[in-house]
Order: C-alpha cells, then sequence, then structure tokens
C-alpha cells in the first residue's frame, strides 16, 4: 500500500490540484481538509497518516498552536507546512517548532515531489539544514511564541485597530485588565508597542 497523505488547505483549486498531482508523482493515497478542526477530526478518524500538509492560513490555524495540536494528534508521524507564505521567520519557527519541512507551493513540481519524498523516508529539515538568515535580522531564530486565548483575543483587537476602551468592552472586562494583557503578550512576542505586536501577529499567523 501506497503512502497516505493528508493535505489541509481552504484553497480548493489549490488543495485539488496538488492533490492529483502528488497521488499521480508518488502513488500516495491523499486525502483533504480544509480546516484546522476538520484536520484533526480526518487524523482521529483514519489514524495517523504517513504525512500531512497544512497551509497557514487556513481556518482556525494560527502558530504555534494549529502545528502543535497537528503535531500531536498525527505523531508519531511528520507534520510539514506547505504554504504560500515565504517568510524566514516562520519557516524557522515552523522547525523550531516541530515541523518536519516547509515547503512553499512556489517551488518545482519536481522539487515538490522530492521534498515530500525526503520527509516520507525521515529526512526532516533542520535548522542547519536552511539557508542563513541575515546577519541584520530584526528577530533570533526561536520558537513561535505561546499566547493564551485571551492574549489572542486582546491582540486580535489590536490588528483590528482598537482602542483599549473598546477591547474591553468587547471582552467584558476591565481597561487595566487589557493593558495587562498587552504587556504581557507583547513581552511574548518581543514587540516593542502595539503597532509593531499587530505587525508581528500577522506575521508570524499568531491570530
Amino acid at each position: 500500500m501506497g503512502a497516505r497523505i493528508l493535505i489541509a488547505d481552504d484553497h480548493d483549486l489549490v488543495r485539488e490540484t496538488l492533490s492529483c498531482f502528488i497521488n499521480k508523482e508518488t502513488g500516495a493515497e491523499v486525502t483533504q481538509s480544509r480546516t484546522l478542526d476538520e484536520t484533526l477530526q480526518l487524523i482521529r478518524d483514519k489514524g495517523p497518516f504517513d504525512l500531512v500538509l497544512l497551509d497557514l492560513t487556513m481556518p482556525g490555524m494560527t502558530m504555534p498552536t494549529g502545528l502543535s495540536l497537528s503535531i500531536a494528534a498525527n505523531a508519531p508521524h511528520p507534520v510539514a507546512i506547505l504554504t504560500g507564505t515565504t517568510s524566514k521567520e516562520i519557516e524557522y519557527s515552523s522547525i523550531m517548532d516541530g515541523a518536519a519541512g516547509y515547503l512553499s507551493k512556489s517551488l518545482a513540481p519536481d522539487e515538490l515531489v522530492a521534498a515530500i519524498r525526503a520527509i516520507l523516508d525521515g529526512n526532516y529539515t533542520k535548522l542547519e539544514d536552511l539557508a542563513p538568515r541575515d546577519a541584520g535580522a530584526e528577530h533570533p531564530v526561536r520558537k513561535t511564541p505561546v499566547l493564551t486565548q485571551r492574549e489572542r483575543d486582546v491582540l486580535k483587537g489590536l490588528c483590528d485597530g482598537k482602542t483599549n476602551k473598546e477591547i474591553a468592552n468587547d471582552l467584558n472586562v476591565q481597561v487595566v485588565t487589557v493593558k495587562l494583557h498587552i504587556k504581557t503578550l507583547s513581552r511574548k512576542i518581543e514587540a516593542r508597542n502595539r503597532t509593531h505586536a499587530a505587525m508581528l501577529a500577522r506575521e508570524l499567523h499568531l491570530i
């Protein structure tokens, strides 16, 4: 029996095209999902897949939570990121967070197949395999920060451009509580201010 691969991506055309191509080139049995919840449910229902490919921007997917949940559910088999988002920061963080690979949708077809086969053969990406980062890179290589749900709620408010009072009203909490959450989450993600926090949230797919 061939390998069993699960492709999780909410873009129907991309998902269908990749599924057909990977099946044709590798002989793998390819299953599809559109959301993180659907992905986790399929793993529970069908058992661990030989490889799970996760899109960063599908519904329910945040980093590092979505990746961590998928890795735990699909153990002992690998989970890799397959995305159109090209970011050295996210690539490094993904590998540190346990992803077996970080595959770009812009890869040439033969390169994509080779990368998938390498992961199936147990050749997972390591930090030392990645291209060197720019010497002047703003952020150090580190794991993606883990935020509480309330911190994510506050961070989303920041990304929406809301004031502390508006966020407090939305969450039914005191303004001082919102300020405390902003201080804590900013420390976790190493943000200089609320604008920088919102920028990092989008870059790292924290919301």
